[in-house]
């Protein structure tokens, strides 16, 4: 892994003072106000501020994951595409995912995620934005005792089982991020682990730590870079 250190540029500096003039955020606590104003920042739409079910010790948690390291694995390559100083761990696209979809009579969303979960059974933090049968894949494997996330984001869209989703993962007390809403999206779920590793934009800039930390590029020394990154797409 290469440690990058991230300079926050003028524009998006300038950007994070117009959105905190237009909407109030302070009475968040950290990960949380982060994780909000990354969304408002990317998406231009304050309304996302009420629509997120915001839990800051699970996403202290997430962040300490991230930190030290942990696999990231998201549901399309969208998501990682959006995340660009940490590896992302994305199977839609595999030629195995395409097999066990058929195989299974399930999508391919669904059927990365079982294979991902495999691979990272404990440990991993997860982001969905796109494709709700991926969600609702990675709660049945919890529930079976298959998989042990250190957080999982939980944003699909979509007016098919987007929200219902989202509400699951609520009820099924794994540490999460959702919204209430049938909105979400590759770009929201990336803006929300992006605000797990780069933190708040204005604030005083801090030593990047070393390893596999929040500020680690991947590069061709990384075990994790480029595997099975495939075009993303809508829910297969």
């Amino acid at each position: 892994m290469t440690v990058v250190r991230r300079s926050v540029h003028p524009i998006e500096a300038e950007s994070y003072r117009i959105l905190r003039s237009a909407v109030d955020t302070s009475g968040l606590p950290r990960h949380s106000r982060d994780v909000a104003e990354r969304v408002v920042h990317t998406t231009a739409d304050p309304g996302w501020v009420a629509d997120l079910v915001l839990d800051e010790a699970a996403l202290a948690a997430g962040a300490a994951a991230l930190a030290a390291g942990a696999p990231l694995v998201v549901d399309v390559t969208m998501v990682g595409a959006g995340i660009t100083r940490y590896p992302a761990r994305c199977l839609v696209g595999s030629a195995r995912a395409a097999e066990l979809a058929a195989a299974e009579g399930v999508t391919r969303s669904a059927a990365a995620v079982r294979l991902a979960a495999a691979e990272h059974p404990a440990g991993a933090v997860w982001a969905v934005g796109n494709a709700p049968t991926a969600l609702f894949e990675l709660l049945r494997l919890a529930a079976a005792g298959q998989l042990v996330p250190a957080l999982v984001m939980g944003l699909p869209v979509g007016y098919v089982g987007a929200a219902e989703s989202k509400a699951a993962l609520r009820a099924s007390g794994l540490p999460q991020l959702s919204n209430v809403s049938a909105r979400g999206g590759s770009a929201v779920a990336a803006a929300a682990v992006n605000a797990l590793l780069y933190g708040d934009p204005l604030a005083p800039a801090e030593p990047s730590p070393g390893g596999e930390g929040p500020f680690a590029l991947a590069g061709p020394d990384s075990p994790r870079h480029g595997q099975d990154r495939q075009p993303g797409a809508r829910e297969p």
